[in-house]
C-alpha cells in the first residue's frame, strides 16, 4: 500500500497546467492507472475537505477520495506520532502534530508516503518513514 498525502492530492485537483507537470503528480497518475493499491489516512480527508467553498466541491472530492481505502488512526498512531514529533524537536526539526500523524500511519503499515512537501524527507531522518521513490 502507498499513502497519498494532501500534497500530491491538492496538486493533482488542481485545474492549473503547471501542476500537472509536477513530478509526484506525474507518479501519481502512474500509480492510479497501474491500478496500484493507494490509500488515504482520515487526517488527509479531512485536510482536503476542509475549506471548500462549494457543496458541489465538496461532494465531488469525497466521491473521488471514496475510491481509495481510508485508514484510520488508532491509539498507537497517535503515540507513535507524539514520539516523532518528540525526537524531531530534540533534532532541532519543527513538525506539525498532523504531519507526524501521517507518518506514523505509513510507519505501522510499513507503506511509503508519496508527498510534495519537504518537510517529510527532514522527518524522515528522526524515524522511520519511508518515502515513495518511483
Amino acid at each position: 500500500m502507498i499513502f497519498v498525502d494532501t500534497s500530491v492530492w491538492s496538486l493533482a485537483f488542481r485545474r492549473s497546467n503547471s501542476a500537472i507537470q509536477i513530478k509526484e503528480v506525474l507518479q501519481l497518475h502512474e500509480l492510479i492507472s497501474q491500478d496500484a493499491p493507494l490509500a488515504v489516512t482520515g487526517i488527509v480527508m479531512q485536510e482536503l475537505l476542509s475549506g471548500l467553498r462549494e457543496e458541489a466541491q465538496f461532494k465531488r472530492l469525497q466521491g473521488l477520495l471514496a475510491a481509495f481505502p481510508l485508514v484510520l488512526a488508532s491509539q498507537a498512531h497517535h503515540v507513535l506520532a507524539a514520539q516523532i514529533v518528540n525526537r524531531c524537536r530534540q533534532g532541532g526539526i519543527a513538525t506539525s502534530a498532523t504531519d507526524c500523524l501521517i507518518a506514523a500511519i505509513c510507519i505501522a503499515n510499513n507503506s511509503p508516503l508519496l508527498t510534495a512537501d519537504k518537510d517529510f524527507e527532514q522527518m524522515a531522518g528522526f524515524c522511520d518513514l519511508r518515502l515513495y521513490q518511483g
